[in-house]
Parts: structure tokens; sequence; C-alpha cells
């Protein structure tokens, strides 16, 4: 008992415990003080405070039951039996015409409707239907992972035995084993493993993608507790942070025996991790269910909306003004018209409210309702489903499985995450991208080296060469010796210091340090056999891997690891030939984090000196040098730049020897600051700092990260197509601008504007060490090139030349440029640039820089990067992509689509995303048309009606109108409408500016579908009722209000089906399909709805009217004269616009459109590729919609052929009225087409 208590109270610290002992004391004493005020005022105001840690009891469930630890059952579902319904219903009705149309279907339960609820309430109710089986479809699947990980057994201590119980069971402080391969079912202080020493290994990929192992280290205290009998034992105490969502910190201690035991990261399993090449290991429960780190970080992808939804918004506000224009005008007619000498009308005294002629306000009033009601349709009840089937599809069928964007060598396909941002693909102006792992392929290799102030390695780069090629020089590269070592992670070649050569060199001992600090400073792991052709090795970045296989190749091979040692076969050390094995002892790791950029390790020789090794950047490792290195920091400095040129990724080399006395003073601080229970990365840091300091540098090394296939000619495309790229990098100026040059961004014709801080000015002030100088300096530094460079652009921008600009800033000037007060000047500068390097740039400043594009100058951003540094500039931009690559999956898993090289991007933007922006356009503009069309015939019928709000049409006409006579055709088009195939998408990128200027979603564009909306509307109603006039049926009876009605209504189906076939670049016989259908569906429904009769609705007035309309000469004259009437303006103002005001992609089928029909992207690829079924299945799937497009449209030879292509080369060439005319009459060769 007293042991709970002590539980509780350390939950609340040392006051809550003493404020807990004295109410306990006031009540054990109630009799005797009741006449107190046991309880005082401010307790009541005392908000409860959080408790800084939790207290753990291993091994006894009773101890920590009453603390209330929540339980290891996961739920992810959205919902469940109890919420579904009302959750589900409130999710659906925050969209604004969801409600509109609710408030509709209840105004018509209302006497003054003129329609029957059922217009109304049935596609509400259809819309929501399929809405809410598709979230619950969704919310299932997502049921039955939950059910099956909750059950999944594990073995658990109980007593003195395993005993297998599902996951969901387990609780906060249980002894769990876990076998080699299976998944922690929970976050677990690592205990003990059947491994010598108590490491295991473990796989964090359901964590970050990385299938990189690592290694963990139990406390020496615990690796006993193996065996049941021996962990029924332990009843340790752990102390520990709370629940947190920090994946690669922890902070707790350990108490056993009245010991304290500091525990970090190292002894930490995460839920999701897997154990690897350990037979198994033994773990106490630490944080369970919706608290383990893992589940803390689920949080969904933060919600974006696209440009097109968000302008659609606008339009259904339009749609709203037009609908309460039209019920105004009618009202107000209705309040002018109701008057008791229409006698007929039988306006007496007693009569209904709304038709009364003593208050005409009322019947205004009320007429307003009655006709909101009547005109509903005009807002598009089923355009957002319509619209999320369409992005669903293009998802999961096209984007998925365009085997275009499949990556054969790591068989990874693109990936949607989102299907709300498709179309915004599409209009993308602005690129930020990542350059290592997304421009480069992240394979590192150890290249060249500086020794001492001398260079090793003899190869050249690809940024050399293309160096070399842009200056007209031709460069051979140095014959390798037969010899020469070329392994994964190496490829360097210099006979100066390979082979044991290295002792002739002039300085052999600095040589020595070298290998020695490649080979202990890291936290390597090696696999297999210790044999350096075997062995592998496994490292937590390829800069790591690549510099412990040069420490090997140069004859220091690290085979070795144990929780405190290395062990390093070196090689030519004492004498020419001679090989030993050396053990290192590991004192201490000092590891890297984006803060430090550096790593360092602490190391006991076997004869018992003491060296700190440290590798990092060279900013941060120059700032800690010692006396005396000035020449050698001069001249590696020279070596640096001269590596950066070179495109080569840099790092410096260091040590200092420790005296005994000096490391176990700063041991112990070390110890203490390892033991804290707050602020431990702060104080480990800072402890550091006390002893990385007065190093001897010994080098650099350069190793070489090789461009992705492809990305040169992606971003040349790109460029062409109007967007501009920006690329956002960690790495060194000189790097990135050769970088740059290797792909196509920069080249010798554009005028570089570069901003860095590396001047004399700055540098000055940073000799003197003064922050406050340094920011002064360094910000009017800025400031005043800022100015200069603008200047600069606004003299090249306003010349006739037309050079573009490039701009080059590093990370430590562009802190100050994004100040409030400079900020302006920044973006202004940016934008009039083709392209942006920013180096030396912090994760913070990749999200600001993207975040500074998207508001500040409204245009539509996409962030690209494979790294987890890359996640805030992804999700700053409207659209993220992530490359799936090999700094695992974070960027992927905070991305909206996914992608396995940079050079799929043109694929997802020129073929995707701009065939998904026409698609949506067309359906939204559509959408508008064919309710405007179908409202205003309504409307017309309103002024013959004296304002009444009597209905034109029967209510099932209006009810399916929308969901189920034109809702298919549009899908169609949203689907598989294809103005140019994908190949001349990319062959012709300047089509892809029409998405970025948005030309068809713009007011012009709406416009004219309105006024189409408009005259259609007045031929469908006057047409149909005037030729009525004079028809009569067989029997001689004249048409009356239902035949016109339906007559009209047959009419108004025909048409905007056949207008949409009109509206599409290609068709396929899913468009004959659908449009056939929609046609003939309403045909079966007129015949069977007019053939019945029930007693229930008013369906008697339809009964038998289609069998006597069909009966008249009427009908058919009717239905061949009015589409075509109605549609004869579209078909003029399509050939005028086509002809004399041809869009480019019109210009690009006219220049095609004698090409041999193309075969489709996907046939392209060889027959002879092995596919699975699934993947031979997926092709076909992707096949269908391309399989039989043909282009649509006039033959004409459209004129702008010359403006077209000299807009390609930059040149502007207006066309000309003559010119027009005299290019349409001639007629061309067919030798003569493209």
């Amino acid at each position: 008992m007293d042991r709970v208590r002590i539980a509780t109270a350390r939950l609340g610290g040392d006051a809550a415990g003493s404020a807990g002992g004295e109410r306990r004391s006031s009540a054990g004493s109630a009799a005797e003080l009741r006449p107190m005020p046991s309880r005082t005022v401010t307790l009541g105001r005392i908000q409860p405070q959080a408790p800084t840690h939790r207290t753990i009891y291993c091994n006894d469930r009773d101890a920590n039951l009453p603390v209330g630890y929540k339980g290891n059952s996961v739920a992810t579902t959205k919902y469940n039996v109890l919420t579904f319904l009302p959750k589900g219903l409130f999710e659906q009705f925050r969209r604004v015409a969801n409600l509109y149309f609710l408030m509709i279907s209840i105004l018509s339960t209302t006497p003054i409707s003129p329609v029957h609820p059922i217009t109304n309430v049935v596609p509400l109710s259809l819309v929501l239907l399929v809405s809410l089986i598709k979230e619950a479809f969704e919310d299932w699947k997502r049921f039955q992972n939950d059910l099956s990980i909750n059950n999944t057994p594990v073995d658990v201590l109980v007593g003195q035995r395993w005993e297998s119980v599902p996951w969901k069971k387990l609780q906060v402080g249980d002894i769990v084993r876990i076998k080699q391969d299976g998944f922690f079912p929970a976050d677990l202080l690592f205990l003990a493993s059947t491994n010598p020493d108590g490491v295991c290994y473990i796989e964090t990929a359901n964590l970050d993608g990385e299938t990189n192992l690592k290694i963990r280290k139990a406390l020496e205290k615990t690796w006993d507790f193996m065996l049941p009998e021996k962990a029924a034992g332990f009843k340790g105490e752990i102390q520990c942070e709370q629940p947190n969502n920090s994946l690669y910190t922890f902070t707790g201690n350990l108490i056993v025996d009245k010991q304290i035991l500091p525990l970090s990261p190292n002894q930490l399993l995460l839920r999701g991790c897997s154990l690897r090449n350990t037979e198994y290991l033994v773990g106490a429960v630490i944080f369970t269910g919706h608290e383990t780190k893992v589940m803390m970080n689920s949080m969904s992808v933060p919600s974006k909306r696209s440009t097109l939804e968000r302008k659609l918004d606008k339009l259904i506000l339009a749609l709203f003004a037009t609908l309460f224009t039209m019920c105004l005008i009618g009202a107000i007619g209705s309040g002018i018209f109701i008057n008791r000498k229409y006698y007929y009308l039988g306006l007496s005294e007693d009569v209904d409210k709304q038709f009364n002629p003593n208050n005409r306000f009322v019947v205004t009033i009320l007429t307003m309702f009655t006709l909101i009601t009547l005109y509903s349709t005009i807002i598009p009840i089923s355009l957002y489903v319509s619209i999320e089937m369409i992005k669903f599809i293009q998802c999961t069928q096209f984007i998925n499985k365009d085997l275009h964007m499949y990556h054969k060598e790591t068989q990874t396909p693109a990936l949607a995450r989102t299907s709300n941002l498709n179309e915004e693909l599409g209009q993308v102006e602005y690129i930020f991208s990542d350059k290592t792992g997304t421009l480069t392929r992240n394979l590192m290799e150890f290249f060249k080296c500086s020794i001492g102030g001398e260079i090793y390695g003899t190869g050249i780069t690809e940024i050399e060469k293309g160096g070399a090629q842009r200056n007209g020089l031709q460069v051979d590269e140095a014959q390798k010796a037969s010899g020469a070592a070329h392994e994964k992670g190496f490829n360097f070649d210099d006979a100066r210091i390979m082979r044991g050569a290295w002792r002739n060199e002039r300085n052999p001992e600095i040589c020595i340090e070298f290998f020695r600090c490649l080979a202990l400073c890291h936290t390597v792991l090696p696999e297999g056999e210790e044999s350096p052709e075997k062995i592998t090795y496994q490292a937590a970045s390829p800069d790591e891997a690549a510099l412990v296989a040069a420490a090997k190749n140069f004859g220091f091979f690290f085979f070795r690891r144990t929780p405190t040692t290395v062990m390093v076969r070196e090689s030519h050390v004492e004498k020419m030939g001679k090989v030993q094995d050396v053990q290192y002892e590991i004192l201490n790791v000092l590891e890297f984090n984006s803060t430090r950029k550096r790593q360092s390790v602490i190391c006991r020789y076997p004869n018992g000196r003491l060296v700190l090794y440290c590798k990092g950047a060279d900013t941060v490792v120059f700032e800690r040098l010692g006396a005396g290195n000035q020449e050698i920091k001069s001249i590696s400095r020279e070596h640096l730049e001269q590596f950066g040129s070179a495109g080569l990724r840099t790092l410096c080399l260091a040590y200092r020897d420790l005296s005994t006395e000096v490391y176990e003073s700063w041991n112990e601080k070390f110890i203490q600051a390892k033991s804290a229970l707050r602020d431990r990365d702060k104080k480990l840091d800072e402890v550091a700092e006390l002893i990385e300091k007065d190093l001897v540098l010994i080098g650099c090394t350069a190793i070489e990260d090789k461009l992705q296939e492809g990305v040169p000619a992606s971003i040349e495309t790109l460029s062409r197509a109007g967007i501009k790229i920006w690329v956002l990098t960690g790495d060194k100026m000189e790097t990135a601008i050769n970088i740059a040059y290797a792909c196509n961004l920069i080249n010798n014709q554009m005028k570089q504007f570069i901003i860095s801080s590396e001047t004399n000015t700055i540098r000055e002030a940073e000799d003197r060490g003064d922050p406050v100088e340094i920011a002064r300096v360094t910000k009017e530094s800025v400031k005043q090139d800022l100015k200069k460079c603008l200047e600069e652009a606004q003299t090249y921008l306003n010349g006739v030349n037309g050079t573009k600009l490039a701009l080059v800033i590093d990370g430590k000037c562009l802190m100050y440029a994004l100040d409030p007060t400079l900020r302006v000047d920044l973006l202004n500068l940016s934008l009039n640039c083709s392209s942006v390097i920013c180096c030396r740039v912090s994760p913070l400043q990749k999200a600001q820089v993207t975040s500074l594009v998207k508001k500040g100058a409204k245009k539509i951003t996409l962030s690209i990067g494979d790294g987890a540094n890359d996640v805030s500039m992804i999700q700053a931009a409207h659209v993220g992509v992530g490359i799936s690559g090999l700094e695992g999956m974070q960027a992927v898993m905070a991305s909206d689509f996914a992608i396995a090289q940079f050079r799929f991007l043109t694929d997802l933007l020129l073929v995707h995303g701009r065939w998904s922006y026409l698609r949506l356009c067309k359906v939204v503009t559509y959408f508008f048309y064919k309710n405007l069309t179908f409202t205003l015939t309504q409307f017309w019928f309103t002024f013959q009606t004296g304002f009444s709000g009597q209905r034109f049409y029967d209510d099932w006409f209006q009810s399916l109108f929308n969901v189920i006579f034109t809702a298919l055709p549009v899908i169609v088009v949203g689907l598989f409408d294809k103005d140019v195939s994908a190949a001349l998408s990319k062959k012709y990128p300047r089509l892809y500016k029409e998405g970025i200027n948005n030309m068809f979603f713009r007011w012009r564009v709406i416009a004219v579908w309105a006024f189409f909306a408009f005259y259609q509307s007045l031929i469908f109603y006057y047409f149909t009722t005037s030729a009525s006039r004079f028809g009569h049926n067989y029997s001689g009876q004249i048409l009356g209000l239902w035949d016109v009605s339906t007559m009209a209504f047959t009419c108004v189906v025909v048409t905007v089906n056949l207008r949409l076939l009109m509206a599409s670049n290609s068709i396929t016989r899913w468009h004959y399909i659908s449009v056939g259908g929609s046609i003939l569906a309403w045909f079966v429904f007129i015949f069977i709805y007019s053939g019945i009769m029930t007693r229930f609705d008013r369906q008697e007035n339809i009964y038998f009217v289609i069998y006597v309309l069909m009966g008249t000469f009427f009908f058919y004259l009717t239905l061949l004269l009015v589409p075509v009437v109605a549609l004869f303006g579209d078909f003029l103002y399509q050939g005028i616009q086509r002809w004399f005001f041809p869009y480019d992609y019109q210009i690009i089928q006219e220049i095609h459109k004698d090409d041999v029909e193309q075969r489709t992207r996907f046939e392209l690829l060889e027959p002879t590729t092995n596919l699975t079924p699934e993947e031979a299945r997926s092709l076909e799937l992707s096949r269908l919609p391309r399989a039989t497009s043909k282009h649509t449209g006039f033959a004409f030879d459209s004129p702008g052929y010359e403006s077209f292509f000299a807009t390609q080369q930059g040149v502007l060439v207006p066309q000309k009225a003559w010119d027009v005319a005299r290019r349409a009459s001639m007629k061309q060769r067919p030798n003569q087409r493209r």
C-alpha cells in the first residue's frame, strides 16, 4: 500500500505529496476539526499541473494501477457504431452546398413549396449515402487493420513463466519477450538480449523507412534478466519523461537497488520497429497504445485545398447571387402581379396568405421562399461527389499505375497520397527542391581527400567534365592504375597513399591519424564475415559508410564493434606488410545533430593514450581549432573550395590528445548531463563544447554524390514549361553552384547575383567575436547587396537582350534577408530570377523561403525532397512531393505525392497535372452550364404564370436530372478527356503555361458558358412552347403543360449531353457509352414512369404523356430541330475561336492531326518485360482510357504557327489579321507537316 501512495505522490511532485498528506490528516481527524474550514479558498482556483515525469514500477501491476496508465489497444478509426451517423453527417454538412440543400429540403416540406419534398430529398440523400458509404468502407478497413494488430500475440512474464497474450492486454510496467523478426508491441526499455554485451539490432523501416540496422545497448545492470526466473525478481523503478512525439530523444533514470542509472535513446525500443539478428530480448513496457511515440507521430498531413477548389467556392457564391437575383425578380413580380381583377384565379378573402392581394409584402416574402425551392437546382448538388470520384480514380488508376513513373531498380511506383490536389499539379509555377538525394543519387563515394595540406585523388567529377565542356575544353580522365579499388562507397585512386605507400609521404604520422579518425569516429555497424571482401556496413547515412569503406581500403579495416570497443585491422603501421588487430576502447560518443554539425568520439588506445577524434562541417571545426593551425587551415580552406567547385561534399577531420585528469574531470560533468531529466540534449551540447576545443586539423574528405539520371533534361523541360526552380540545400556555395551548372539551372549566359557571408567585412567582424557587431555588419551588408542587385536586375530586365538572371545566397545572409524589413526586397529580386540557389540553409529556412513565395507572391508552389529535413518545406508548399530514396520515408509520409526519381516530376506535372487541370476545369464549367440552362427554362416559365411559383417540370425530372440523366458523361470526360498525348505534352512543354496562367477557369470562360446557357434556355422554352401552341395529339386535343414540359426536358437532356461531346478533345468508347446511356436512361425512365399510375405523389400529371407525344409529328420535329438550333451558337463560337484565337494545344492538334495514331505511352514498353500477374493487370487497367482515343474538332489549318514557335524561342511575334486569313486559306502539303 505504501508503494501505491508513493506512485501517486510522485505524479504530482513533492508539493502534491505534502498537500495530499495534509488532506489525509484532515480527513483522519474530521470529527475533531469539523468547525475549522479544512478546505481553503485557494484550492478551488489552483489549476492541476501536469507532472514533469512519470514513475513506472516494473513487473508490478498493482503499484501502477492507481495511476491509470492507458492500455495498449490502438484505434485509428474515425468513427464507432454510435458516432458514425452524427459525426459522419456533421462532416458532410460542413460543406456549404450540402448545408444549402438541407435547407432547401426542409423548405420543400412546407406548404409554400411548389415541389414535392422528394424533389430535393432524393438527390441529397443519394449524395449523402454515397459519401457515407465511402467513409464507412474506409473506416471498416482501418478497423480490420486495428483488430489484426491489437490481437497479435506477445510473450508476457506472469509469475515465473512466459505467457502469450494479445498486444491489447499489455500494461505499463509489464516484462515482455520479443523473438527475432518480431515487432515491438509498445515502447520498451531494453533490459537484456541473447547477444553478448547486452546489444540488439533493430530495423526502423516502419518508423522512418530506413532499412539500415540500428544498434541498441542494455544497461549492464540488467543484462542478467534473460530467464523468466531471474526476470521475475526484477523490481526496478523507472522515472522518465511524459509521452511525447520526439522519435529520437528520450530521457529517464532507472532506479535499481538504490542505484540511479541514466537512460537514453540507446535503451529505448519503439513500437513498430522489429528485432533483427538477435534470438530474443527482454524489455519493460514504458509507453502503451496511443501514448507510444509512433502513435503520437501519426498525425495526418496538414489539410490542403487546391486553388481551383477555392475558386469553385467563389463560383458557388456567384450562383447563390444569381439565384437570389432570380428569386427577387420573381418575388417582386408576384407582389406586383397579384390582383383580384384576375377573377379566374379565385382570389377570395379567405385565400392563402401567399396569394392574398391585401398584403403584397407577405406575398413577396413567401414567394421568395417558394422560388428558392423551385430554382434550387441552379446549385449542382452532385458536383462535389463527381469531382471527388474523378480525382480518386485519377490517382488510383492513372498516377499510381503509370509505368512511366515506375522505378524498376527499387520497384517503386508513383504514389498519390491525397486526391485533393490533382489539378494543382497543373498550375505549379515555382518548384523548391532539395539537392542531396533529390537531384543527386545519395550514393556517396569517397573521391578525394586532403591530408596535412596535400591533396590526394586523381579522379575527375561529372561536374568538372561539364564545366570543361562549357568552356570548350576536352578533359581526359587520368588512366586508373590496374589494381585501383572501386567498390560501393569508394571510387578513389592515388598511388601515393594506397597499399601502404603513405609511409613514404612527407608526414606519415598525420596520415595515420587521418585513417584512424575515419576508422573510429562513426556509429557504423559491421555485418557478415570479418573479411574485407565479404563484410557489409550498416550506416545511418551513406556518407558514414563511404568514410569507413575508405579507411578499409587505406589499410585500416574496421571489422568488429561492441558497445565499448572497436576492432581495427591495421596494415603497414609499424612496418611495411605487417597486419595487426588493434582494440580501441570507446569511452564516449558525442553524436551528430543538425545544431552541432559534427560528431566526436573519445577513445583509449591499448597503450593508454586518450584521443578525441572529431569530424564535421568546416565552419564548426575551424572555429574549434587550437593555436598553430593557421597555415594548414588556410591551405585546407583552399582545398575545400576546390572540392566544392568540383561538386564534392566535404568534411573536416581533427583530433585532440587528452590527459587523464582533463578527461575524468570532464566525464563527471558528462555523466551528470546524461542523467538530467530536463533539457538533457541542451546540457549534453554544452558539456561537449568544453572538450571539443583546441583541436588539431588533420585534413578533409571529399565525397562525390552523382546526379540522378535525367535530372538536367527534366529541369530544362520544366524551365521551358514556365516553371521556376529553386534549389535549397545545406551544402557549400561552391558545391551548390556547380551542381546547378550540371543541372542546367545556371549557365554562362545568365547574370548571376551572389550574396555571401564570406566577405572581408563580415570576416573581420567575426574575428572580433562580438555577436551584436557580427549581426549588425551582416545585416547591413545583406541590405546593401540586395539593393545593388535589385538595381542591376532592373537594368537587365529593361534591356533588349533578354538576359536571364540567377540568384545565389547562403544561409547566414538568408537569415537576415528574411527579416521583415528586407523580405520585400528579397522577394522582388527572387521573382525576377529564373533560378535561385540557397546554400547552407536550415530546414526552418527552407520552409520560410517556401512560405515567402507562397504568401508573398501568391503563386502556386511545389516542394520536393527526400529527407526528414525537408518535411517542413514539403508541408509549407501548396503541393509537397516526397522522393522515396535512401534517407528514409519521413519526407514521403509528409508529402501529397511520392515518386522515386526527380525525373518523374516531368510526367507528374506536364502530363497528369496538366490533364487533371484541363479535365476538372471542364467538369466544373460544364456543371455550371447545364444547371444554369435547366434552371433558366423554369425561370422563363415563371413569367407566364404570374410569378406564382408554378413548377414547369415534374418533381422526378428535377430530382434525377443531376444524379441520373447527366451524371455519367461528365465523369467520363473528367477521367478520359485528353487534348494532346503524353508524348506531345512533354515535347511541347510550353503548353503547361496555360495552366500557370489559369486559362481555362477564368471569369471570361465562365461568362461564355453562362451566355450559351442563357441562349439555349431561351431556345428550349420558347421554341417548345411556341411550337406546341398549334400542336395537337392524335385525338385532336391540344398539348398541355406536362406534354410541353416533357418535350422541353427531353430536348434539354439530349442537348446538354451532346454539348459535352462538342467540348471533348478526344472521344473514346466510354464517351459514346455514357452519353448514349444517359439519353437512353431518360427514355427508359419516362416510358416506365408515364406508363404506371399510383395513389401517391402527383404522378397523374405525367401519366401516358410520352406515349401521346411520340404519336405526334411535333415530337420528332422538335427533337431534331431544337438541339440543332441550340447547339448552332456553340458550334459557330468554337469554329471562330479555333480559327482566329486558338489555344496553344489547338495549334499542336492541328500540327499533328495527320499523324498516324500514336501508340499509348504504356505500349512503348518492351513486350518482353517480365510482369507479375498483378503488374500485368495494372498495365491492362492503365491502358483502358487511352485505347481508342482520337482528336476531334475542326480540320482548319490554324494560324499562329510562326507565333507559337517564335514564342518557344522567347521571341514575341504578334499575329496579324491578314496573315490569319491568308494562312487559313492556304493548302499545306502533307510532307511539310511535322
